[in-house]
């Protein structure tokens, strides 16, 4: 079955490390949810058969109201087949979990939340420029339970500048002591064009030295291993049966339609998809009848190495039985060749490869020296 993502790219305000496609600018929402829900319609006929997940990202989706929501949920129900759903998730801010909307919410079917949290610290919170306050971070977790999700995931940021070794493990056990059934925790990284990669170039924000990231992600992996959770991919840890089925369908190579500005497609099996990543121009072109999408296919070598980087981060690993012979081959050659700390984050069981989780960060290094050339 395939997966379904819809992109809503407005927030209520800029958070400095962010460099997604998002706009503060709130003119074009009537009509980009339009276009978004024409494009729905127009592409019903890409998805033969049910519907497995459904997943509202941005930008902050959750600032949408009942019209809006309403509105593109009514465009999927009836271009798709959505009786099969098994996980509909919305990615929301703490700012935004009141009575009314988690009412909505819930009304419309959306049985998940991805609560953006970051931190439980005021300061951390104002460098990132977030909406919300430390009240509101410590308040949404329970207000969502109250109005009846049952699956919750909250959002973590380490490598947060300022931050204590201290601090950082107060918020780890303060996201524990919410009893959320998932935590993705991401590092901080500092991208071109963002507000923060411009306070790092001036001076006024040190970035923290990889020896404590790494220590820092070594405290997360240890206290949520040590409660119980199972850490499943770099930045996914779940309790039993809690997993997010949705980005578990992307690294696995399953098939996802996107809609909206900058939001991916994937058929599966070779063709990628991407739309434009502009507001203006989405709306226009498909009021016009015109391209708002570029695509590729990739080549069967492409397909491999997409299918042993995302394989090498998460627990169960890369199948190179899934791969052709002579690049399983290649790969496994390769493996042969490394040496030191490449080699020993490694464990290699017939076909399968996997990574230690708590050599993780070394991912990026590993699959370079693995991929097929």
């Amino acid at each position: 079955m395939s997966s379904i993502y819809v992109h809503i790219p407005f927030c209520k305000q800029a958070c400095t490390y962010c460099d997604f496609h998002f706009s503060t600018n709130q003119t074009l929402r009537g009509k980009l949810v339009d276009a978004l829900c024409r494009e729905i319609h127009m592409r019903s006929a890409e998805v033969d058969g049910p519907i497995q997940t459904l997943y509202f990202g941005g930008g902050s989706p959750s600032i949408l109201n009942a019209e809006e929501l309403s509105k593109i949920f009514d465009a999927l129900t009836q271009a798709f087949n959505l009786t099969q759903l098994q996980e509909t998730t919305l990615e929301s801010n703490p700012d935004d979990h009141s009575g009314e909307n988690l009412k909505l919410w819930r009304s419309l079917g959306i049985d998940r939340l991805s609560i953006g949290i970051q931190s439980f610290i005021e300061r951390d919170l104002r460098l990132m420029n977030r909406a919300h306050d430390v009240s509101q971070a410590e308040t949404c977790v329970r207000s969502a339970r109250e109005a009846g999700f049952n699956s919750l995931t909250i959002d973590l940021i380490y490598g947060i500048p300022g931050q204590s070794m201290l601090e950082w493990q107060g918020n780890v056990q303060k996201a524990l002591a919410l009893q959320p059934d998932h935590i993705s925790a991401y590092c901080l990284t500092v991208e071109e064009r963002t507000a923060l990669h411009h306070l790092v170039e001036n001076g006024k924000v040190i970035e923290k030295e990889d020896t404590v990231i790494e220590d820092e992600y070594l405290y997360l992996h240890q206290a949520l291993e040590t409660a119980g959770w199972r850490h499943y991919e770099i930045s996914n840890f779940g309790v039993a049966g809690k997993e997010a089925v949705h980005n578990s369908n992307y690294w696995s190579g399953q098939s996802y339609l996107g809609f909206g500005p900058a939001a991916h497609s994937f058929d599966g099996q070779s063709k990628r998809r991407w739309n434009v990543s502009n507001n203006a121009v989405y709306i226009r072109s498909i009021e016009q009848g015109v391209a708002y999408w570029e695509s590729e296919v990739l080549s069967e070598r492409d397909r491999s190495n997409e299918l042993l980087m995302t394989g090498l981060r998460r627990a169960d690993g890369v199948d190179l039985n899934l791969l052709p012979p002579a690049h399983r081959k290649a790969i496994l050659s390769s493996v042969e060749s490394l040496t030191g700390g490449l080699l020993e984050s490694l464990q290699v069981e017939g076909a399968v490869i996997t990574m230690d989780a708590t050599k993780w960060l070394m991912a990026d290094a590993v699959i370079r020296a693995l991929m097929i050339a």
